[in-house]
């Protein structure tokens, strides 16, 4: 079962509330206004509730510094009473600030220019007194005097206490109080009314007399499971009673829900309506029926949370130097407005430094911004018990994008020596300073650029804040960076360029000729074999049986010039592919001294192609261009003519790894790839290398 996230359940009647100690009775029905011994007060009448901008005074002035309010009855009879507020104020003798910097921020004097308050001249103040209820306001001037002697600045010099603002029975009031002019945020103090539960009111005040809570008004309680929240309304059938659902806001009301209900109910209330100050009103419909209320929502979390989600913070911009803010919410926030500095490249933004004051959020109010000079990277923040609430930064449209800015903080020692600080995310960095820090680095840079009146001046106070521009230094540091790019890039080309013949020669295929006597087919045919055997192991083969009609279009010597060429040229290699008939083409072309002949042509490639071979070995040149092979079974390699032993002879298929790794090149395959590579022709070759060898038995029969 489901544990109920929120059980709120009265035993006693709507809005009642225990009073321990009996009230004070007032006689007369006119206020008053009394001070502590020493001091002087007037009552003025009644002023219009105006709020005024805070000021800075030069001189001494007098301020009220606590605020307290208790109940008490104003009674023109003993039993003609009505509920009433009585306000006491604490006053106290504010000292003026020093003297501000001048606009380059210095300062005039080391010392406080505080002007000696004069022994003959008393403190005067205007204390305004502001009441607020449900559908009423009422605000109250008193004028206080502090005689001369009594004049200490920062000391209290007394009270004051007004008697009284006439309030509604079980109601709950605000009070406000501040000076006119005011010279600092006003102070303010919510009062609970007591209701006609209490016997003296009962006794006391006729509205109550003769009514029966225990029996008149409703009992309830609140609950919610999950996002259902209802208010559960247990009453006989035949009560009639207004059920009022509103937002108690700070000097307003906003209603959420009214209706003259009967009996028994459920009500669902409205998620987006649970905040702190939601409240409920509740009362008999009849004349003049004492109205009770209560809002049982201020401590509970989730309200809390609903509040914040209702919330939003609001800045007003006029011309270069003008901020304001409002935060806009359904109730009273405790919180501060902290102004932040946000960086250009995304980091959070940081809180500006002290002095900066902290103002305390005044809902659904303006409130200005103390900076000389607005900048876009200046963002207002509202905080609440320790947590960041709701932040806000300048649209683009109205300063500008952020700006690769540093800010700087300067401040003044005890001999009025200047020292600045350059604010990063690891803290406030002196400068000059040994410091890796992208300030710290270009320190003395950024002091030069301050003292040059390139930097902007954002506050001027007990400290002064200063935003200078990197820009030009992030610059400078790009180009070098760009530069270290281009001249990586260009190497990088270079190397591929070098490199670009050799990684062709690595994946473009050796080309290999390979000559032969046409002994008859079958032989043919193994040549043939031999050839496709080696295009597999990626070896470019040009021979005579697969460019029959470019050898009659060229002749058999033009054909065989033309491949020599290309085969030579490209690091390949010319393949003498011995036979009988070979054999005897070459003894045929040598004479017993050793000289070669020319016979007349012949259409035998082979045969026409050993006018060019024979002088290549002649004299010596045959050396890396050319190889010699037989296959053993059908000539063995002592049968080769020895002027063709100045190259590698290899006998296949014995020797078939050794001719591939010669046909390839050195490196380009492992020996045992070769071995595989060698066993799969010789069984490739195996089965035309059988049909020569039964030709040739035949013959011999």
């Amino acid at each position: 079962m489901p544990v109920p996230w929120l059980l709120l359940f009265f035993s006693l009647v709507l809005g009642s509330r225990p009073w321990v100690f009996s009230l004070e009775k007032l006689a007369g029905s006119h206020d008053d206004a009394r001070c502590s011994q020493g001091l002087s007060c007037h009552l003025w009448d009644d002023v219009l509730c105006l709020p005024e901008t805070i000021e800075s005074p030069k001189d001494p002035v007098l301020v009220p510094t606590k605020l307290q309010t208790e109940v008490v009855l104003r009674c023109t009879e003993e039993s003609n009473c009505v509920p009433c507020v009585r306000v006491t104020l604490h006053l106290t003798v504010q000292e003026p600030r020093k003297e501000d910097p001048d606009e380059n921020g210095f300062r005039e004097d080391a010392e406080p220019t505080l002007r000696p308050w004069p022994r003959n001249e008393s403190l005067q103040a205007k204390v305004i007194l502001s009441f607020q209820a449900y559908l009423s306001d009422r605000c109250v001037l008193v004028k206080v005097e502090v005689p001369a002697a009594m004049v200490q600045p920062g000391q209290n010099v007394g009270s004051l206490v007004f008697d009284c603002f006439k309030a509604p029975v079980g109601g709950e009031v605000r009070i406000w109080s501040y000076t006119q002019p005011p010279y600092q945020k006003e102070l303010n103090h919510t009062q609970l009314l007591p209701d006609c539960i209490g016997p003296e009111l009962q006794d006391s005040v006729r509205s109550c007399w003769g009514i029966e809570w225990s029996g008149v008004l409703p009992w309830f309680n609140v609950s919610a499971e999950g996002d259902a929240i209802q208010l559960v309304l247990d009453v006989s059938t035949e009560q009639n009673y207004i059920l009022y659902l509103y937002w108690n806001q700070t000097r307003n009301f906003s209603t959420r829900f009214r209706e003259v209900l009967t009996g028994p109910q459920n009500i669902t209330l409205n998620q987006t309506d649970l905040v702190p100050c939601l409240c409920i009103q509740m009362w008999p419909n009849m004349h003049d029926a004492i109205r009770n209320s209560h809002c049982p929502f201020w401590e509970d979390s989730r309200a809390h949370k609903n509040l914040w989600s209702h919330s939003k913070l609001k800045l007003q911009f006029w011309g270069t130097t003008g901020l304001s803010w409002r935060v806009e919410a359904p109730c009273h926030l405790s919180a501060e407005i902290v102004l932040c500095w946000k960086p250009m490249n995304s980091e959070p933004c940081q809180p500006l430094p002290l002095p900066l004051p902290r103002q305390n959020v005044t809902v659904n109010k303006s409130q200005d911004l103390p900076l000389r000079t607005l900048h876009p990277n200046v963002c207002v923040q509202v905080w609440s018990r320790e947590t960041l609430q709701i932040q806000e930064c300048p649209q683009e449209d109205i300063l500008g994008p952020l700006r690769d800015d540093v800010l700087l903080l300067e401040t003044w020692g005890p001999q009025e020596n200047r020292s600045f600080c350059a604010m990063e995310t690891s803290g406030c960095t002196p400068l000059p300073s040994i410091a890796h820090t992208r300030a710290a680095l270009l320190g003395k840079q950024l002091l030069q650029d301050l003292q040059s009146g390139q930097c902007v001046q954002l506050w001027n106070d007990t400290g002064i804040l200063w935003a200078c521009s990197l820009q030009k230094y992030t610059h400078e540091r790009w180009v070098l960076v760009w530069l270290a790019f281009l001249l990586l890039a260009a190497c990088i080309l270079l190397l591929l360029l070098l490199n670009r013949g050799g990684m062709k020669g690595a994946s473009r295929p050796r080309r290999a000729l390979l000559l032969y006597s046409p002994d008859h087919a079958s032989f043919e045919r193994l040549v043939g074999t031999l050839a496709t055997a080696l295009r597999q192991l990626h070896i470019s083969v040009s021979v005579d049986l697969w460019h029959r009609r470019e050898l009659s279009a060229l002749g058999p010597l033009a054909w065989f010039h033309a491949q020599r060429r290309q085969a030579l040229q490209e690091g390949g290699v010319v393949i003498l592919l011995f036979s009988p008939g070979a054999v005897t083409l070459c003894q045929e072309w040598l004479q017993e001294v050793g000289v070669a002949q020319r016979p007349a042509p012949t259409a035998d490639t082979f045969a026409a192609s050993l006018s060019c071979v024979l002088p290549d070995f002649l004299e010596g040149r045959a050396a890396g261009c050319y190889v010699v092979a037989c296959f053993e079974e059908l000539l063995p390699p002592k049968g080769i003519p020895d002027l063709f032993q100045a190259v590698p002879v290899f006998s296949l298929p014995s020797q078939m790894p050794a001719f591939l790794k010669a046909l390839l090149g050195a490196g380009k395959r492992r020996q045992d790839t070769l071995k595989a590579h060698a066993t799969r022709v010789g069984q490739y070759l195996q089965p035309a290398l059988e049909e020569c060898l039964q030709l040739g038995s035949s013959s011999s029969l």
